[in-house]
């Protein structure tokens, strides 16, 4: 297996066994991160009901840089939530290691007054 391949089923496997310990619901929904090399996007989903409730996209903000952008869609995605009188999610990085633009989005959505 090449070691791009291999890079992938491993985020694969890390995200399946985070999946299996966390549930969205309507109170409190789950933060999910989805990351590319050009984007970083979170959404807010009520597993229980099986709905989006609110999405975040860089190209919806404006900044330099990924990690910059990363921590607006934080924001972002917190005023969102605000707006759907959502305070606290439960955090779903995707299977991606809690560094750098994960980080920085996580801390984005903490600024923007989320609890997790």
């Amino acid at each position: 297996m090449k070691k791009n391949q291999l890079k992938s089923v491993k985020r694969i496997r890390r995200h399946t066994k985070i999946r299996s310990k966390i549930f969205g619901t309507q109170d409190v929904p789950r933060l999910s991160v989805s990351k590319s090399n050009k984007y970083i996007s979170a959404q807010l989903i009520d597993d229980a009901n099986a709905v989006t409730l609110a999405a975040a996209h860089p190209r919806e903000v404006k900044g330099k840089g990924m990690t910059e952008k990363a921590g607006l869609v934080g924001e972002a995605i917190a005023q969102k939530a605000g707006a759907l009188k959502i305070s606290k999610v439960v955090f779903d990085r995707g299977g991606f290691i809690y560094t750098g633009n994960i980080k920085a989005l996580a801390d984005g959505a903490r600024k923007g007054g989320l609890k997790f």
